[in-house]
């Protein structure tokens, strides 16, 4: 959530980050938002007078209570005609200040300076790492078929598209890469493991921004009013949800792994094919928290963490700064990590680190308190893929794969696997 002070006191400055999203209806929201906060002070203001003239008016009464034993019928008329109008702007302020919250929901972040202006084209690559191959060979989803490890076809026949299969060698690969990510940020990377829920409540979902605005996107059970977990940012964010925490604990980073369950997968076409483009899949995500100075450095620090999956696994990948036209609707500044996939013949986007300066941590109301004593203050969050699997498995399988068509594990994966070599049953 905006912060409306900031609105209140630097509307050009409010608007004119906005503007760089290139989305007119924030400008609209944000009238609408001034308009009712406008509202809200004067109404305030009304109260605050009328509570005032109650407050006088109650040493008069103690008076003439004392010297007439009851209050004329004419005084008790008015003391009631004034009671009246402060219980109806209350009601009057209580909607207006509900309403405010119901469309500050709906503001986007403010993006950081140092972003490119523009939409996605205007996106920058920041670096990269290794040498792609060429272009060309097998695609991911033919040479899983091949081996025996993915099966895309019964996979719609149990849940319909974007549902697949992983079999044999191909389900201990999954296995395989989640227990050497989370071994990985844990004992390298000092991230504290959590096995959260899968399932979270409404207000869970709203902490993290995809609430309300991306309902539509989010699977939703009936009638506990829980949401199936888009990503594990949403519950592993949330757990320190109405929490103030001492600033000596910060910066402190969370990994876990979740499945992770999205309605929205992308229009029909060669982007959906294979792994590209799924309803479930699973992740391993980081989440970081941080005082504002440090945030900065740590998200820095973050997409540092996230790259050194990529390569360990031997692939090939850059960094792209997002346009601020481009970033998510949370988010203050965005990395993608795209792997290269020579079989697709593309980048193919695994893991996006962001910022969300104190964002999320308004919404969620998220506090630390820097020195023993002092005024509490809204944390940064901050998180990462770490990595997403389908399209690591897509870029690992094209990568890794040999002229007779087995897939060579690289050395850091090959223990958890088990094996070093990927091959269709009967080829050794």
């Amino acid at each position: 959530m905006i912060d409306l002070k900031l609105l209140r006191a630097s509307p050009d400055q409010v608007r004119a980050a906005l503007a760089r999203r290139g989305d007119a209806s924030t400008t609209r929201l944000l009238d609408e938002l001034e308009a009712l906060d406008i509202r809200r002070r004067a109404l305030t203001g009304q109260l605050d007078q009328l509570k005032a003239e109650r407050n006088a008016a109650s040493q008069v009464d103690a008076r003439l209570m004392k010297e007439k034993g009851e209050l004329p019928a004419d005084v008790r008329a008015q003391r009631k005609q004034l009671g009246d109008r402060i219980a109806g702007l209350d009601v009057e302020l209580r909607d207006l200040e509900s309403e405010l919250e119901r469309k500050a929901l709906f503001v986007p972040n403010l993006p950081l300076p140092e972003l490119p202006d523009g939409d996605a084209s205007h996106n920058r690559i920041v670096r990269t790492w290794g040498q792609p191959a060429p272009a060309g060979g097998p695609p991911h989803w033919d040479i899983g078929a091949a081996l025996g490890i993915l099966d895309l076809a019964r996979g719609a026949k149990l849940a319909g598209s974007g549902f697949p299969v992983f079999v044999g060698a191909g389900a201990r690969l999954v296995r395989a890469l989640i227990n050497f990510m989370l071994e990985l940020h844990t004992r390298e990377h000092g991230y504290v493991e959590v096995e959260p829920p899968f399932l979270v409540r409404r207000e869970i979902m709203t902490g993290t921004g995809q609430l309300p605005k991306f309902a539509d996107d989010a699977y939703h059970t009936e009638p506990d009013d829980l949401f199936l977990v888009p990503t594990a940012e949403v519950p592993v964010t949330n757990l320190l949800r109405d929490e103030i925490v001492d600033g000596a604990t910060l910066p402190r980073g969370y990994v876990a792994y979740t499945p992770c369950f999205r309605r929205e997968a992308g229009a029909a076409g060669k982007d959906t094919r294979g792994l590209l483009r799924v309803h479930q899949f699973d992740k391993v995500e980081l989440v970081r928290f941080s005082r504002a100075a440090a945030s900065a450095a740590e998200h820095e620090r973050l997409t540092g963490h996230a790259e050194e999956v990529l390569r360990r696994l031997e692939l090939p990948y850059r960094v792209v700064l997002l346009a601020a036209g481009d970033l998510g609707f949370a988010s203050a500044k965005t990395y993608d990590l795209e792997v290269w996939s020579p079989g697709v013949g593309a980048w193919l986007e695994c893991s996006s680190s962001s910022t969300f300066t104190d964002f999320q941590a308004r919404r969620a109301n998220i506090r630390c308190r820097p020195q023993p004593g002092s005024k509490p203050e809204f944390v940064h969050t901050l998180n990462a893929s770490g990595v997403a699997l389908p399209r690591t498995i897509a870029a690992l399988l094209e990568t890794h794969r040999q002229p007779d068509g087995a897939v060579v594990l690289p050395p850091a994966l090959a223990p958890y696997a088990g094996t070093e070599r990927l091959a269709a049953a009967g080829d050794g």
